[in-house]
């Protein structure tokens, strides 16, 4: 039997080669991150979910484990940390959560950013420093035009202790006492419902006709626009509600009645 030598050709019909998987693009603003700026160690949060973009706590959350967990060897010992919270609404149960979250690896939160009332008050009652934003952009903001309308009133219910810091681009009312060591920066005004024994910085973008009122002024320091004052070396044998103005040579205090009659006079 003869073998044909000739190998049998069988004709494949050509096939599209399979399409790649898509590639899934991340934006980096929907990640918890990590960032060193000017020497400050800044761990950014996720805006607040919309329609369009899905980050809930519990995925937040992982993030920030897997975040920690990746860098946990890199961490300097007692490496201050500022919370860049952004608009992500914080109550006081998940603040908790990153606080123990980064003191695990001997992590410290330092300071809280948010443009959010509640994720505010909520780092305040639990005594950390906060700057109240309108809005945060990654790590830069612009400088706000002159005349630009300043933010609705920050009103905490905290006694602000020592070492705190609020900063807010308006006014700020304080339903408690601000101890020495504790300081309020407002663009607007800063009314304190209780002691102010600490710094007050009013009219922080230079709004000299901000005003400072307290029911028991006994402060570190006082500042208004680019005025500065101290307390007077004896202090007074009873305190009254007071208010802290501009007027002639600089900074002026007057118990509350005085100024409303000041106020009516010079408005006339």
């Amino acid at each position: 039997m003869s073998l044909d030598s000739t190998p049998e050709t069988v004709d494949i019909e050509s096939a599209e080669a399979a399409p790649e998987p898509a590639k899934v693009e991340v934006d980096p603003a929907l990640q918890v991150r990590f960032k060193t700026d000017n020497g400050k160690t800044l761990l950014l949060l996720p805006p607040e979910p919309t329609e369009s973009t899905t980050s809930p706590w519990e995925e937040v959350w992982e993030q920030l484990k897997h975040r920690l967990s990746a860098g946990e060897r890199f961490w300097q010992p007692q490496t201050a940390v500022h919370l860049m919270a952004r608009d992500r609404l914080l109550d006081a149960r998940q603040l908790q959560m990153i606080v123990d979250a980064l003191t695990e690896v001997d992590l410290t939160l330092k300071r809280v950013y948010t443009s959010r009332r509640q994720t505010a008050v909520a780092a305040v009652t639990a005594g950390y420093s906060v700057e109240q934003q309108t809005s945060l952009s990654h790590l830069t903001q612009a400088t706000p035009q002159p005349g630009t309308p300043l933010d609705d009133p920050l009103y905490l219910q905290s006694t602000i202790r020592s070492g705190m810091e609020i900063r807010h681009a308006g006014t700020v009312i304080i339903l408690g006492d601000v101890n020495p060591g504790g300081s309020l920066i407002a663009e607007g005004d800063i009314v304190v419902w209780g002691r102010l024994k600490g710094l007050a910085h009013a009219g922080a973008k230079g709004n000299r006709q901000c005003r400072i009122m307290t029911l028991h002024m006994e402060p570190t320091q006082l500042r208004i626009a680019d005025k500065v004052a101290r307390p007077p070396e004896h202090p007074p044998a009873e305190y009254l509600p007071e208010v802290a103005y501009i007027g002639e040579g600089g900074i002026r205090i007057a118990p509350a009645q005085e100024f409303a009659r000041w106020l009516t006079e010079h408005q006339t």
